[in-house]
């Protein structure tokens, strides 16, 4: 995983500012690779489970869709993006506050997350709550 973030620092730096605004599959894909981890995040707040999408959305210019389901349904809730901000010195920048879905207070115990990239290829990942729960 080192090594995957030293090549795409070194990726980076070698490229132009500005040339480089992590929009495409091939650009977000090898940072979503790393943080796979981090995709998504469950709190429990105020008598609810929030389902956090902020890490993915944070790259969402190099996906077309993302999908969830819960509790062991498969992947095929949309979860609403707003789009890409192209044409921007940060196209990613997240403009609103729809970051998260909620569910009933802990009733949330597996989030199944997939990822379809603006060039169709696509990936999954499941997550178990204690994986993913926050404070």
């Amino acid at each position: 995983m080192i090594r995957k973030l030293l090549a795409i620092l070194m990726i980076s730096c070698a490229t132009p500012v500005g040339a480089q605004n992590f929009t495409t599959a091939g650009e977000v894909r090898p940072i979503l690779d790393m943080t796979r981890g981090s995709w998504v995040a469950i709190r429990d707040y105020g008598g609810k489970d929030l389902i956090y999408f902020t890490h993915l959305l944070a790259w969402r210019c190099g996906l077309r869709e993302i999908r969830y389901g819960l509790n062991g349904a498969a992947p095929s809730i949309a979860f609403k993006m707003e789009p890409c901000h192209e044409g921007s010195a940060q196209p990613n920048a997240l403009s609103g506050d729809d970051v998260y879905v909620t569910q009933p207070a802990g009733s949330v115990t597996e989030v199944q997350v997939k990822l379809i990239y603006d060039d169709g290829s696509s990936e999954e990942a499941r997550f178990a709550r204690d994986a993913i729960l926050i404070q």
